[in-house]
């Protein structure tokens, strides 16, 4: 029977998960803690077939994959890959799999309550309230202005109805077009004609630092910024600077280079920007949905017919 080893889940949402009994009567080893380096989680997964891997602060670089000959399958919870080697993954024979499209819903929803957030300035006016002001703030409306999605994957098309749904315009750049989504436009026409600009790509060499200075120099003043996707696809010192100066009007950030997010960092001081934890995709329903998902490629795997398969 192939040794199945879950070797960070901290905070727990495996063991507790209904998908957990799923591997009932199977050969698994979980750890309730994160592995504290390379060393450890050698330790941890050195004869494990295959590995049900939960955080992406798990690391399988080439040292650690080379130093785990059993490895057949690493079954990632979640759509980024950017913590596992790929290419030293595939050259070692072992298949990587993640769980597409199972958080999209709350990632979309978590987007709309960020526009909505950043353009009706609910947390500064809330704040205000509490402190016994009665702000008159002219906010922004969105009907009838332009929402502009960087991606139309999964979580893409779902922000795309949102926005329908409320009577926006929606204009589009992805690296793979689709008809129907959204209006399509360049790169720059994204930043250059719309209200709102939310990302929607998947981190990767392609995307690393991909929005930088001179396309939010192309946004209008009063525009906003959502991120729900990755961190380091934006170059986080430009998008600080135009913050600061008000070249934009605001941010919505659930993403970061650094996670969790220092309180040394400049975004925690500027008052036109909301900020969460990477927090868009965590719902009971997305949880449980992806859980199961990791589970059920493993069983797919071990049937013969890899499913969701990333290499």
């Amino acid at each position: 029977m192939p040794l199945i080893v879950i070797p960070d889940d901290e905070p727990p949402v495996m063991v507790p998960s209904r998908s957990y009994t799923k591997l009932a009567g199977h050969d698994v080893r979980t750890y309730s803690s994160r592995p504290s380096g390379p060393g450890e989680l050698v330790e941890r997964i050195r004869y494990a077939d295959i590995v049900i891997n939960i955080r992406s602060t798990t690391r399988f670089n080439i040292n650690v994959i080379e130093q785990c000959p059993r490895m057949r399958l690493i079954s990632i919870w979640g759509t980024g890959t950017e913590h596992v080697d790929l290419q030293a993954a595939k050259e070692h024979g072992i298949r990587v799999t993640n769980t597409p499209g199972v958080s999209a819903i709350a990632v979309a929803e978590h987007t709309l309550a960020l526009m909505m957030s950043v353009s009706k300035q609910i947390v500064s006016v809330d704040r205000q309230v509490r402190q016994g002001e009665w702000p008159r703030a002219m906010v922004a409306q969105l009907r009838e202005k332009t929402l502009g999605l960087i991606g139309t994957g999964a979580i893409g098309r779902e922000v795309a109805k949102l926005g329908k749904g409320i009577g926006m315009r929606v204009i589009a750049w992805t690296f793979h077009p689709d008809e129907g989504t959204a209006e399509s436009v360049s790169f720059e026409d994204v930043f250059r004609y719309s209200d709102i600009v939310s990302v929607h790509v998947r981190q990767s060499s392609e995307t690393f630092h991909l929005i930088r200075r001179e396309h939010f120099d192309l946004m209008k003043r009063d525009a906003i910024f959502i991120n729900t996707a990755r961190g380091a696809i934006v170059q986080e010192t430009d998008l600080v600077e135009v913050l600061r100066s008000g070249r934009i009007a605001g941010a919505g950030l659930d993403v970061f280079e650094n996670e969790p997010l220092p309180l040394s960092s400049p975004f925690v001081s500027l008052s036109n920007v909301v900020l969460t934890p990477h927090a868009a995709g965590i719902t009971p329903e997305a949880t449980e949905a992806g859980l199961t998902l990791a589970i059920e490629n493993v069983f797919a795997f071990l049937a013969g017919y890899p499913a969701n398969i990333v290499v």
